[in-house]
Protein backbone atom coordinates (compact mmCIF):
# COMPACT_ATOMS: atom_id res chain seq x y z
CA UNK A 1 0.00 0.00 0.00
CA UNK A 2 1.41 3.37 -1.03
CA UNK A 3 2.05 5.84 1.73
CA UNK A 4 1.76 9.58 1.39
CA UNK A 5 4.86 11.56 2.34
CA UNK A 6 4.59 14.58 4.61
CA UNK A 7 5.12 17.10 1.75
CA UNK A 8 2.51 15.23 -0.26
CA UNK A 9 0.05 15.24 2.63
CA UNK A 10 0.69 18.95 3.17
CA UNK A 11 0.10 19.63 -0.52
CA UNK A 12 -3.11 17.58 -0.50
CA UNK A 13 -4.36 19.44 2.57
CA UNK A 14 -3.60 22.77 0.94
CA UNK A 15 -5.44 21.74 -2.23
CA UNK A 16 -8.43 20.65 -0.15
CA UNK A 17 -8.48 23.99 1.65
CA UNK A 18 -8.23 25.86 -1.66
CA UNK A 19 -11.12 23.81 -3.05
CA UNK A 20 -13.34 24.49 -0.04
CA UNK A 21 -12.39 28.17 -0.08
CA UNK A 22 -13.39 28.52 -3.73
CA UNK A 23 -16.57 26.46 -3.47
CA UNK A 24 -17.76 27.73 -0.06
CA UNK A 25 -15.55 30.29 1.70
CA UNK A 26 -18.19 30.78 4.39
CA UNK A 27 -18.13 27.09 5.27
CA UNK A 28 -14.35 27.10 5.63
CA UNK A 29 -14.52 30.21 7.80
CA UNK A 30 -16.91 28.42 10.16
CA UNK A 31 -14.68 25.34 10.26
CA UNK A 32 -11.57 27.35 11.08
CA UNK A 33 -13.37 29.26 13.83
CA UNK A 34 -14.59 25.96 15.26
CA UNK A 35 -11.06 24.52 15.12
CA UNK A 36 -9.64 27.51 17.00
CA UNK A 37 -12.33 27.15 19.67
CA UNK A 38 -11.55 23.43 19.99
CA UNK A 39 -7.84 24.15 20.54
CA UNK A 40 -8.66 26.85 23.11
CA UNK A 41 -11.02 24.46 24.90
CA UNK A 42 -8.35 21.77 25.06
CA UNK A 43 -5.82 24.21 26.51
CA UNK A 44 -8.25 25.56 29.10
CA UNK A 45 -9.07 21.99 30.10
CA UNK A 46 -5.47 21.44 31.25
CA UNK A 47 -4.82 21.54 35.01
CA UNK A 48 -2.24 24.27 34.44
CA UNK A 49 -4.98 26.59 33.15
CA UNK A 50 -6.70 26.95 36.53
CA UNK A 51 -5.41 28.66 39.65
CA UNK A 52 -6.32 25.62 41.77
CA UNK A 53 -4.49 23.15 39.51
CA UNK A 54 -7.66 21.13 38.95
CA UNK A 55 -9.18 20.50 35.54
CA UNK A 56 -11.96 22.90 34.61
CA UNK A 57 -15.31 21.27 33.81
CA UNK A 58 -15.70 20.77 30.06
CA UNK A 59 -18.78 23.02 29.86
CA UNK A 60 -16.90 25.89 31.52
CA UNK A 61 -13.78 25.39 29.38
CA UNK A 62 -15.82 25.29 26.16
CA UNK A 63 -17.93 28.27 27.19
CA UNK A 64 -14.89 30.37 28.11
CA UNK A 65 -13.01 29.41 24.94
CA UNK A 66 -15.99 30.30 22.76
CA UNK A 67 -16.54 33.54 24.67
CA UNK A 68 -12.87 34.49 24.11
CA UNK A 69 -12.62 33.61 20.42
CA UNK A 70 -16.03 35.17 19.75
CA UNK A 71 -14.94 38.24 21.81
CA UNK A 72 -18.07 38.06 23.94
CA UNK A 73 -17.05 38.30 27.57
CA UNK A 74 -19.79 36.19 29.14
CA UNK A 75 -18.17 34.01 31.80
CA UNK A 76 -19.23 31.15 34.02
CA UNK A 77 -16.22 31.59 36.34
CA UNK A 78 -14.32 34.67 37.47
CA UNK A 79 -11.51 35.38 35.01
CA UNK A 80 -9.25 37.11 37.53
CA UNK A 81 -9.33 34.39 40.20
CA UNK A 82 -10.33 31.09 38.57
CA UNK A 83 -7.80 30.95 35.75
CA UNK A 84 -4.03 30.85 36.23
CA UNK A 85 -1.60 33.08 34.35
CA UNK A 86 -1.37 30.38 31.67
CA UNK A 87 -5.15 30.23 31.43
CA UNK A 88 -5.38 34.00 31.10
CA UNK A 89 -2.76 33.94 28.34
CA UNK A 90 -4.82 31.34 26.47
CA UNK A 91 -7.89 33.54 26.85
CA UNK A 92 -5.99 36.63 25.66
CA UNK A 93 -4.70 34.81 22.56
CA UNK A 94 -8.26 33.75 21.80
CA UNK A 95 -9.43 37.36 22.18
CA UNK A 96 -6.77 38.64 19.76
CA UNK A 97 -7.51 35.94 17.19
CA UNK A 98 -11.23 36.54 17.45
CA UNK A 99 -10.86 40.30 17.27
CA UNK A 100 -8.65 40.26 14.19
CA UNK A 101 -10.65 37.50 12.58
CA UNK A 102 -9.27 34.09 11.76
CA UNK A 103 -8.98 34.69 8.03
CA UNK A 104 -7.53 38.15 8.51
CA UNK A 105 -4.93 36.63 10.83
CA UNK A 106 -4.12 34.00 8.21
CA UNK A 107 -3.57 36.72 5.64
CA UNK A 108 -1.34 38.65 8.06
CA UNK A 109 0.80 35.55 8.51
CA UNK A 110 0.89 35.10 4.74
CA UNK A 111 2.14 38.66 4.35
CA UNK A 112 4.81 38.09 6.97
CA UNK A 113 6.05 34.88 5.36
CA UNK A 114 5.65 35.36 1.61
CA UNK A 115 5.15 39.14 1.35
CA UNK A 116 1.96 38.57 -0.64
CA UNK A 117 -1.65 37.56 -0.20
CA UNK A 118 -2.87 34.62 -2.24
CA UNK A 119 -6.23 34.42 -3.99
CA UNK A 120 -7.64 32.03 -1.42
CA UNK A 121 -6.68 34.33 1.44
CA UNK A 122 -8.24 37.26 -0.39
CA UNK A 123 -11.48 35.35 -0.92
CA UNK A 124 -11.71 34.23 2.69
CA UNK A 125 -10.83 37.62 4.13
CA UNK A 126 -13.35 39.30 1.82
CA UNK A 127 -16.06 36.97 3.14
CA UNK A 128 -15.14 37.51 6.77
CA UNK A 129 -14.70 41.29 6.61
CA UNK A 130 -17.57 41.94 4.18
CA UNK A 131 -15.16 43.48 1.67
CA UNK A 132 -16.72 43.79 -1.78
CA UNK A 133 -13.57 43.75 -3.89
CA UNK A 134 -10.59 41.42 -3.69
CA UNK A 135 -8.30 44.32 -4.48
CA UNK A 136 -9.35 46.03 -1.24
CA UNK A 137 -8.25 43.14 0.96
CA UNK A 138 -4.55 43.99 1.05
CA UNK A 139 -5.20 47.57 2.16
CA UNK A 140 -7.76 46.43 4.68
CA UNK A 141 -5.38 43.91 6.26
CA UNK A 142 -2.67 46.54 6.58
CA UNK A 143 -5.24 48.80 8.22
CA UNK A 144 -6.13 45.99 10.62
CA UNK A 145 -2.48 45.56 11.60
CA UNK A 146 -1.82 49.26 12.10
CA UNK A 147 -5.12 50.08 13.81
CA UNK A 148 -4.94 47.14 16.20
CA UNK A 149 -1.31 47.80 17.14
CA UNK A 150 -1.70 51.56 17.57
CA UNK A 151 -4.98 51.51 19.52
CA UNK A 152 -4.05 48.57 21.75
CA UNK A 153 -0.62 50.05 22.50
CA UNK A 154 -2.18 53.45 23.27
CA UNK A 155 -4.70 51.90 25.63
CA UNK A 156 -1.96 49.89 27.33
CA UNK A 157 0.15 53.03 27.82
CA UNK A 158 -2.81 54.65 29.58
CA UNK A 159 -3.89 51.62 31.63
CA UNK A 160 -0.52 50.34 32.90
CA UNK A 161 0.05 53.50 35.00
CA UNK A 162 -3.52 53.12 36.32
CA UNK A 163 -2.74 49.62 37.59
CA UNK A 164 0.52 50.94 39.09
CA UNK A 165 -1.50 53.66 40.81
CA UNK A 166 -3.70 50.92 42.30
CA UNK A 167 -0.65 49.55 44.12
CA UNK A 168 0.40 46.75 41.75
CA UNK A 169 4.06 46.06 41.03
CA UNK A 170 5.45 46.57 37.52
CA UNK A 171 5.06 43.02 36.14
CA UNK A 172 1.40 42.51 37.17
CA UNK A 173 0.57 46.07 36.08
CA UNK A 174 2.08 45.46 32.63
CA UNK A 175 0.17 42.18 32.23
CA UNK A 176 -3.15 43.56 33.46
CA UNK A 177 -2.76 46.74 31.40
CA UNK A 178 -2.08 44.81 28.19
CA UNK A 179 -4.89 42.34 28.91
CA UNK A 180 -7.45 45.09 29.51
CA UNK A 181 -6.24 47.08 26.47
CA UNK A 182 -6.83 44.11 24.19
CA UNK A 183 -10.14 43.31 25.90
CA UNK A 184 -11.40 46.87 25.42
CA UNK A 185 -10.37 47.35 21.79
CA UNK A 186 -11.57 43.89 20.75
CA UNK A 187 -14.85 44.48 22.60
CA UNK A 188 -14.17 41.24 24.44
CA UNK A 189 -15.54 42.12 27.88
CA UNK A 190 -13.09 40.01 29.90
CA UNK A 191 -11.89 41.62 33.13
CA UNK A 192 -8.79 40.74 35.16
CA UNK A 193 -9.40 43.43 37.77
CA UNK A 194 -10.06 41.77 41.11
CA UNK A 195 -13.55 42.63 42.27
CA UNK A 196 -14.62 43.78 38.81
CA UNK A 197 -15.02 47.34 37.55
CA UNK A 198 -17.88 48.47 39.79
CA UNK A 199 -15.59 49.84 42.55
CA UNK A 200 -14.12 52.23 39.96
CA UNK A 201 -17.41 53.60 38.62
CA UNK A 202 -16.24 57.21 39.05
CA UNK A 203 -12.66 56.72 37.85
CA UNK A 204 -12.26 58.75 34.65
CA UNK A 205 -8.75 57.32 34.16
CA UNK A 206 -10.36 53.92 33.59
CA UNK A 207 -13.76 54.96 32.23
CA UNK A 208 -12.65 57.14 29.32
CA UNK A 209 -10.32 54.50 27.80
CA UNK A 210 -13.25 52.06 27.91
CA UNK A 211 -15.51 54.52 26.05
CA UNK A 212 -12.95 55.58 23.42
CA UNK A 213 -11.43 52.13 22.89
CA UNK A 214 -14.84 50.49 22.57
CA UNK A 215 -16.02 53.07 20.02
CA UNK A 216 -12.91 52.70 17.84
CA UNK A 217 -13.05 48.92 17.97
CA UNK A 218 -16.78 48.86 17.21
CA UNK A 219 -16.81 51.05 14.09
CA UNK A 220 -14.97 48.45 12.04
CA UNK A 221 -11.69 48.23 10.17
CA UNK A 222 -13.08 49.40 6.78
CA UNK A 223 -14.29 52.59 8.45
CA UNK A 224 -10.95 53.11 10.19
CA UNK A 225 -9.18 52.71 6.84
CA UNK A 226 -11.52 55.10 5.05
CA UNK A 227 -11.47 57.77 7.74
CA UNK A 228 -7.67 57.56 8.09
CA UNK A 229 -7.31 58.21 4.37
CA UNK A 230 -9.85 61.06 4.22
CA UNK A 231 -9.86 62.42 7.75
CA UNK A 232 -9.52 66.00 6.54
CA UNK A 233 -12.44 65.67 4.12
CA UNK A 234 -15.42 63.94 5.76
CA UNK A 235 -17.52 64.64 2.67
CA UNK A 236 -15.39 62.16 0.75
CA UNK A 237 -15.95 59.35 3.22
CA UNK A 238 -17.70 56.30 1.80
CA UNK A 239 -21.41 55.87 2.41
CA UNK A 240 -20.64 52.92 4.70
CA UNK A 241 -18.28 55.04 6.82
CA UNK A 242 -20.76 57.89 7.09
CA UNK A 243 -23.65 55.63 8.06
CA UNK A 244 -21.53 53.75 10.60
CA UNK A 245 -20.04 56.82 12.30
CA UNK A 246 -23.26 58.84 12.38
CA UNK A 247 -25.50 55.97 13.51
CA UNK A 248 -22.98 54.86 16.15
CA UNK A 249 -22.67 58.41 17.51
CA UNK A 250 -26.44 58.91 17.64
CA UNK A 251 -26.99 55.58 19.39
CA UNK A 252 -24.23 56.32 21.90
CA UNK A 253 -25.53 59.79 22.75
CA UNK A 254 -29.12 58.61 22.97
CA UNK A 255 -28.20 55.59 25.07
CA UNK A 256 -26.12 57.64 27.54
CA UNK A 257 -28.94 60.13 28.05
CA UNK A 258 -31.56 57.36 28.38
CA UNK A 259 -29.48 55.40 30.91
CA UNK A 260 -29.04 58.58 32.96
CA UNK A 261 -32.79 59.25 32.92
CA UNK A 262 -33.75 55.66 33.79
CA UNK A 263 -31.15 55.09 36.52
CA UNK A 264 -30.63 58.60 37.96
CA UNK A 265 -32.64 57.86 41.12
CA UNK A 266 -31.85 54.14 41.40
CA UNK A 267 -29.87 53.80 44.66
CA UNK A 268 -28.38 50.49 43.50
CA UNK A 269 -26.73 52.03 40.41
CA UNK A 270 -26.48 55.81 39.80
CA UNK A 271 -28.57 57.18 42.66
CA UNK A 272 -25.80 56.91 45.25
CA UNK A 273 -23.13 58.58 43.08
CA UNK A 274 -21.98 62.19 42.78
CA UNK A 275 -22.88 64.23 39.69
CA UNK A 276 -19.55 63.62 37.95
CA UNK A 277 -19.64 59.91 38.69
CA UNK A 278 -23.20 59.66 37.35
CA UNK A 279 -22.14 61.32 34.09
CA UNK A 280 -19.19 58.97 33.62
CA UNK A 281 -21.22 55.88 34.50
CA UNK A 282 -23.91 56.93 31.99
CA UNK A 283 -21.28 57.43 29.27
CA UNK A 284 -19.72 54.01 29.92
CA UNK A 285 -23.09 52.28 30.07
CA UNK A 286 -24.21 54.07 26.91
CA UNK A 287 -21.17 52.73 25.05
CA UNK A 288 -20.74 49.25 26.52
CA UNK A 289 -23.81 47.71 24.76
CA UNK A 290 -21.99 48.36 21.47
CA UNK A 291 -20.36 45.00 22.32
CA UNK A 292 -17.64 45.58 24.91
CA UNK A 293 -19.64 44.36 27.92
CA UNK A 294 -17.41 46.30 30.33
CA UNK A 295 -19.91 47.71 32.82
CA UNK A 296 -18.94 49.87 35.80
CA UNK A 297 -22.34 49.49 37.47
CA UNK A 298 -24.12 46.33 38.58
CA UNK A 299 -26.25 45.37 35.57
CA UNK A 300 -28.29 42.97 37.71
CA UNK A 301 -29.51 45.92 39.83
CA UNK A 302 -30.67 48.02 36.90
CA UNK A 303 -34.32 48.73 36.29
CA UNK A 304 -36.22 46.64 33.78
CA UNK A 305 -36.64 49.68 31.51
CA UNK A 306 -32.84 49.94 31.30
CA UNK A 307 -32.60 46.22 30.61
CA UNK A 308 -35.02 46.59 27.71
CA UNK A 309 -33.08 49.55 26.30
CA UNK A 310 -29.83 47.59 26.65
CA UNK A 311 -31.44 44.61 24.89
CA UNK A 312 -32.19 46.78 21.87
CA UNK A 313 -28.72 48.36 21.84
CA UNK A 314 -26.95 45.00 22.15
CA UNK A 315 -29.06 43.53 19.35
CA UNK A 316 -27.95 46.33 17.02
CA UNK A 317 -24.30 46.03 18.08
CA UNK A 318 -21.47 47.83 16.28
CA UNK A 319 -20.12 48.28 12.78
CA UNK A 320 -19.64 45.67 10.06
CA UNK A 321 -16.22 43.98 9.93
CA UNK A 322 -15.51 45.19 13.44
CA UNK A 323 -14.80 43.47 16.73
CA UNK A 324 -18.42 44.10 17.73
CA UNK A 325 -21.41 41.82 17.27
CA UNK A 326 -25.14 42.29 16.70
CA UNK A 327 -26.95 42.85 13.44
CA UNK A 328 -24.68 45.93 12.92
CA UNK A 329 -25.48 49.63 12.85
CA UNK A 330 -25.51 49.84 9.05
CA UNK A 331 -28.25 47.21 8.99
CA UNK A 332 -30.34 49.41 11.29
CA UNK A 333 -29.53 52.50 9.24
CA UNK A 334 -30.60 50.86 5.97
CA UNK A 335 -33.85 49.60 7.50
CA UNK A 336 -34.66 53.04 8.89
CA UNK A 337 -33.87 54.69 5.56
CA UNK A 338 -36.11 52.16 3.78
CA UNK A 339 -38.97 52.93 6.17
CA UNK A 340 -38.52 56.67 5.71
CA UNK A 341 -38.42 56.31 1.91
CA UNK A 342 -41.58 54.19 1.93
CA UNK A 343 -43.38 56.63 4.24
CA UNK A 344 -42.47 59.54 1.96
CA UNK A 345 -43.39 57.64 -1.17
CA UNK A 346 -39.87 57.95 -2.59
CA UNK A 347 -38.95 55.62 -5.40
CA UNK A 348 -35.35 55.20 -4.26
CA UNK A 349 -33.66 54.84 -0.87
CA UNK A 350 -31.07 57.60 -0.65
CA UNK A 351 -28.49 58.82 1.86
CA UNK A 352 -25.70 61.40 1.54
CA UNK A 353 -26.23 61.76 -2.19
CA UNK A 354 -26.09 58.01 -2.85
CA UNK A 355 -28.78 55.49 -3.78
CA UNK A 356 -29.01 52.24 -1.84
CA UNK A 357 -29.94 49.24 -3.98
CA UNK A 358 -32.75 46.80 -3.29
CA UNK A 359 -30.26 43.95 -2.78
CA UNK A 360 -28.77 45.81 0.19
CA UNK A 361 -32.22 46.24 1.70
CA UNK A 362 -32.96 42.52 1.22
CA UNK A 363 -29.69 41.67 2.95
CA UNK A 364 -30.50 44.00 5.86
CA UNK A 365 -33.94 42.44 6.28
CA UNK A 366 -32.41 38.95 6.13
CA UNK A 367 -29.79 39.75 8.77
CA UNK A 368 -32.35 41.31 11.12
CA UNK A 369 -34.82 38.45 10.65
CA UNK A 370 -32.25 35.68 11.08
CA UNK A 371 -30.86 37.40 14.16
CA UNK A 372 -34.33 37.76 15.65
CA UNK A 373 -35.04 34.10 14.91
CA UNK A 374 -31.86 32.93 16.62
CA UNK A 375 -32.65 35.06 19.67
CA UNK A 376 -36.26 33.87 19.78
CA UNK A 377 -35.45 30.16 19.47
CA UNK A 378 -32.63 30.36 22.01
CA UNK A 379 -34.86 32.23 24.46
CA UNK A 380 -37.51 29.51 24.19
CA UNK A 381 -34.89 26.81 24.77
CA UNK A 382 -33.53 28.50 27.90
CA UNK A 383 -37.04 29.07 29.25
CA UNK A 384 -37.62 25.33 28.86
CA UNK A 385 -34.29 24.40 30.45
CA UNK A 386 -34.39 26.84 33.40
CA UNK A 387 -36.97 28.38 35.74
CA UNK A 388 -35.60 31.90 35.30
CA UNK A 389 -37.83 34.86 34.31
CA UNK A 390 -38.13 36.00 30.71
CA UNK A 391 -36.42 39.36 31.18
CA UNK A 392 -33.24 37.79 32.58
CA UNK A 393 -33.18 35.05 29.94
CA UNK A 394 -33.77 37.47 27.07
CA UNK A 395 -31.00 39.78 28.30
CA UNK A 396 -28.51 36.91 28.50
CA UNK A 397 -29.50 35.49 25.10
CA UNK A 398 -29.17 38.83 23.29
CA UNK A 399 -25.86 39.46 25.03
CA UNK A 400 -24.57 36.10 23.76
CA UNK A 401 -25.87 36.62 20.22
CA UNK A 402 -24.46 40.16 20.05
CA UNK A 403 -21.15 38.95 21.58
CA UNK A 404 -21.55 41.74 24.12
CA UNK A 405 -20.88 40.07 27.46
CA UNK A 406 -23.20 42.09 29.70
CA UNK A 407 -24.96 39.87 32.21
CA UNK A 408 -27.62 40.11 34.88
CA UNK A 409 -25.56 37.62 36.90
CA UNK A 410 -27.25 34.36 35.97
CA UNK A 411 -24.62 32.88 33.64
CA UNK A 412 -22.54 31.12 36.29
CA UNK A 413 -25.59 29.35 37.73
CA UNK A 414 -26.98 28.08 34.43
CA UNK A 415 -27.13 24.30 33.86
CA UNK A 416 -24.72 22.83 31.33
CA UNK A 417 -27.47 22.47 28.70
CA UNK A 418 -28.15 26.21 28.86
CA UNK A 419 -24.42 26.95 28.64
CA UNK A 420 -24.22 24.90 25.45
CA UNK A 421 -27.12 26.88 23.95
CA UNK A 422 -25.36 30.17 24.71
CA UNK A 423 -22.10 28.73 23.36
CA UNK A 424 -23.72 28.00 20.00
CA UNK A 425 -25.35 31.41 20.02
CA UNK A 426 -22.02 33.19 20.61
CA UNK A 427 -20.50 31.22 17.74
CA UNK A 428 -23.34 32.11 15.38
CA UNK A 429 -23.29 35.74 16.49
CA UNK A 430 -19.56 36.19 15.88
CA UNK A 431 -19.41 34.43 12.53
CA UNK A 432 -22.57 36.18 11.34
CA UNK A 433 -26.05 35.02 10.47
CA UNK A 434 -25.54 35.39 6.73
CA UNK A 435 -22.23 33.50 6.89
CA UNK A 436 -23.97 30.65 8.70
CA UNK A 437 -26.82 30.65 6.20
CA UNK A 438 -24.40 30.69 3.25
CA UNK A 439 -22.42 27.81 4.76
CA UNK A 440 -25.55 25.73 5.25
CA UNK A 441 -26.82 26.36 1.73
CA UNK A 442 -26.36 23.33 -0.51
CA UNK A 443 -25.74 25.36 -3.63
CA UNK A 444 -25.77 28.87 -4.96
CA UNK A 445 -28.77 29.55 -7.17
CA UNK A 446 -28.36 31.35 -10.47
CA UNK A 447 -31.61 31.66 -12.38
CA UNK A 448 -31.89 32.95 -15.91
CA UNK A 449 -35.69 32.80 -16.14
CA UNK A 450 -37.57 35.18 -13.85
CA UNK A 451 -41.14 34.71 -12.73
CA UNK A 452 -43.90 37.26 -13.48
CA UNK A 453 -44.08 40.15 -11.05
CA UNK A 454 -47.02 40.51 -8.66
CA UNK A 455 -47.32 42.52 -5.44
CA UNK A 456 -49.09 41.03 -2.41
CA UNK A 457 -50.81 43.42 0.02
CA UNK A 458 -48.45 44.48 2.81
CA UNK A 459 -49.52 46.07 6.09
Amino acid sequence: MATLSFPGALRASRDWVDHIARSSPARLALLVFAAIIAVETALLSLPAATASGERAPFADALFTATSAVCVTGLVTVDTATYWSFFGQVVILVGIQIGGLGVMTLASILGLAVSRRIGLTQRMLTAVETKTTGLGEVGSLIRAVIVASAVVEASLAVVLVPWFLDQGESLAPALWHGVFMALSIFNNAGFVVVHGGLTPYVGDWWLGLPIVVGTFVGAVGFPVILNVARQWREPRRWSLHAKLTVVTSAVLFAGAAVAVALFEWTNPATLGRLSLGDRVLASLVQGMTPRSSGLATVDVGQMRESTWFLTDALMFVGGGSASTAGGIKVTTLAVLVLAIVAEARGDRDIEAYGRRIGSSTVRLAVSVAFLGSTLVGVSTLLLLMITDLPLDSILFEVISAFATCGLSTGITADLPDAAKYVLTGLMYAGRTGTITVAAALALRERRRVIRMPNERPIIG
